[in-house]
């Protein structure tokens, strides 16, 4: 098989995703563990083993139906400039996360993310989302942000959900380097068995209709609210 060259073009939305997904872009995910610590805490992910259970059972369920569906469908709607579904998506996204500072989180980073688009960019859609979303009140949204920076740079929707699915792993297990005794070449394993799934989620997550995008782990949302309150932690959330 012969490969082919990626385009100019192509190399300028590859870029941008590359610097959107990258840790050191100050969208603030680094403050959160995504409820991890909390089911560190309870006992629940104690080791390699069980951190891949919640990896496979938990996370990749959750980004099957509820952040890729959402970033896909917010995707097409940037491109349509159908605001008002932009905004119910907002919502939505917001309604989800049913933990208190689960929610915030996705907010922050966000409106984070919506920020710097239109900072580091001068991007007029960046601008008119966060006009549109602080009149009306939309609640930011990590996966609707994604799906912005996509539109903005240029980037197919498969390219943008890939770039959702590899953040959203990516600081799952830097938080749990943290949290477990993993050491990077036992989370760079997990990753890559992770991200082995993207494809099939992306493919999957493209027809979720808006009406049938969730998921919900009860444990997962007490655990992260009974984090919320603990009296020592690493992460926000």
């Amino acid at each position: 098989m012969t490969s082919v060259p990626a385009t100019g073009t192509d190399a300028a939305w590859i870029v941008g995703l590359l610097q959107a997904g990258d840790s050191y872009y100050p969208t603030g995910s680094y403050a959160h563990s995504f409820g991890l610590e909390g089911l560190v805490q309870a006992g629940t992910v104690h080791d390699a083993a069980t951190l891949r259970a919640f990896l496979f059972l938990s996370a990749l369920p959750a980004l099957r139906h509820a952040d890729l569906p959402l970033a896909a469908h917010a995707w097409h709607a940037f491109g349509a400039a159908d605001w008002t579904k932009i905004g119910e998506l907002c919502v939505l996204s917001s309604a989800l996360r049913t933990a208190r500072e689960a929610r915030l989180a996705s907010e922050n980073i966000g409106r984070q993310r919506a920020e710097l688009a239109a900072r580091l960019r001068a991007a007029p859609l960046a601008q008119e989302f966060l006009r549109r979303g602080n009149a009306e009140n939309w609640p930011y949204s990590s996966a609707v942000s994604a799906a912005l920076e996509g539109r903005i740079f240029g980037a197919p929707v498969d390219a943008v959900l890939a770039g959702v699915a590899y953040a959203s792993l990516a600081a799952l297990l830097a938080a749990a380097m943290k949290l477990l005794r993993l050491g990077q070449n036992g989370a760079q394993s997990l990753l890559t068995e992770a991200l082995a799934e993207a494809p099939a989620l992306i493919a999957a997550a493209q027809a979720v209709p808006v009406d049938e995008i969730g998921w919900f782990n009860p444990w997962l949302d007490i655990a992260a609210a009974r984090h919320e309150t603990a009296d020592a932690r690493m992460f926000i959330s």
